[in-house]
């Protein structure tokens, strides 16, 4: 079971190493003292991205993800690694479309929804949920459970998909009936997380937590933790949070349905509480984990989790993408927010430098030799709202990279939008 949870952490590792990958940025080593406004006069603001170069970042990424996709993880990974396995290739597909509107694309990305979402099973609450070993962090080691990280980032795509159809006639005729399926299991999801307690009201707003429950195999009958659901658990990490949020607010944009919204809203109404400022107020720091309520404590009042300031910079820039999406969203973060946060990555994170750019911790902290070539990265939810910020991402970003399977088709769809 141990050697299961650790292959797990592996995987989760590696994708976030990639994830920072896709800009191919080397590691920090130290700051040249130049401000980030000096650099950004200096440097010719990119209206937009031009055509050759497109089209070769296309090139590049579709034989990429076309050779990822003969991986078929779609029809094997289970549990939370229908997130870090599946999901990015589902997102470049779905981001293909967006960027080349060729319905091949979509046309992928039901074959490795339909691949995925088939072998769930049914669960002792009638639930449908596809469980694995050693998966959901330390608490659920030793279970067999489901989580609901991996299928919220698995649905999000698929979610999106049906946004896109019903904007479109002639995608609802060929891909209608699959995108209102994709709407009825995510929306069955949501339930069955809120029907095993997972969603905790906070002092300020509110999170999902890990049940310390799963299925016995032997039985077919839930774990002894069960009967304990309404008072046990454990609070997901910020980064898994705002992966939740983001399939959330996909689910409200297609359905306007708003308890989607509201809950994704109070997390981010937490993230934003656990928001520190720096510098006088300049730039933002946060830690990877905070407790939350009385589950996260243990018996002598000391939290079950380290709190601190996560050494991969990868964990980071997921947050940005949820905090950047409920700002698109306009929910609780504000320009003033945005502003700070791209401060935060260009003026203090970033070496200063447009061609070999590094970025050091969101602290300041010394890398750890772990993670020694990613204690930082560019933000790259922040690209369309910054120029010098973007001029780095073209510059560096590596279409043909795991992390570039989803950014590349994303920035092109923006660029072209």
């Amino acid at each position: 079971m141990r050697g299961i949870v650790r292959t797990l952490v592996m995987n989760r590792r590696i994708f976030l190493k990639q994830l920072s990958l896709a800009t191919s940025l080397v590691p920090w080593t130290a700051a040249v003292p130049a401000r980030a406004a000096a650099i950004e006069s200096s440097s010719p603001h990119l209206d937009k991205l031009d055509k050759q170069r497109a089209n070769d970042w296309l090139g590049r990424w579709e034989q990429n993800i076309l050779g990822e996709e003969r991986n078929r993880y779609c029809d094997v990974e289970l549990g939370e690694e229908l997130g870090w396995k599946v999901s990015p290739i589902l997102n470049g597909f779905y981001y293909g479309f967006r960027a080349t509107r060729d319905v091949k694309w979509l046309e992928r990305l039901v074959n490795w929804g339909d691949a995925w979402t088939k072998r769930g099973l049914k669960e002792p609450d009638g639930f449908i949920g596809w469980p694995k070993a050693g998966t959901g962090g330390s608490v659920a080691e030793n279970l067999y459970t489901d989580s609901l990280l991996g299928e919220a980032m698995a649905l999000r795509p698929l979610v999106l998909l049906a946004g896109e159809v019903q904007k479109d006639s002639d995608l609802k005729q060929k891909f209608g009936s699959k995108a209102a399926g994709y709407l009825r299991l995510s929306a069955q999801v949501f339930e069955k997380w809120l029907s095993r307690k997972c969603w905790r009201e906070a002092q300020v707003g509110g999170l999902w937590i890990v049940p310390e429950f799963g299925i016995d195999r032997l039985t077919g009958q839930w774990t002894e933790g069960y009967t304990r659901r309404d008072t046990q658990g454990f609070s997901n990490p910020d980064n898994k949070q705002n992966h939740i949020a983001r399939w959330l607010m996909a689910m409200h944009d297609a359905t306007r349905q708003p308890g989607y919204q509201e809950r994704a809203e109070q997390w981010w109404k937490l993230m934003r509480s656990r928001m520190k400022t720096r510098e006088r107020g300049k730039y933002f720091v946060w830690n990877y984990w905070e407790p939350a309520g009385p589950w996260d404590f243990k018996p002598d009042g000391s939290p079950r989790h380290w709190v601190g300031v996560h050494p991969n910079g990868g964990y980071y820039q997921i947050d940005l993408e949820g905090i950047v999406d409920a700002f698109e969203h306009n929910l609780v973060f504000t320009k003033d927010d945005l502003n700070r946060l791209i401060a935060t990555n260009r003026d203090f994170m970033w070496n200063q430098q447009i061609t070999g750019a590094r970025f050091q911790r969101i602290d300041g902290g010394q890398p750890d030799p772990r993670w020694k070539d990613s204690p930082g990265a560019l933000w790259t939810a922040l690209v369309p709202h910054d120029s010098t910020l973007r001029n780095v991402f073209v510059a560096n970003h590596n279409p043909g990279s795991w992390g570039g399977i989803g950014s590349t088709p994303w920035f092109i769809a923006r660029e072209l939008a």
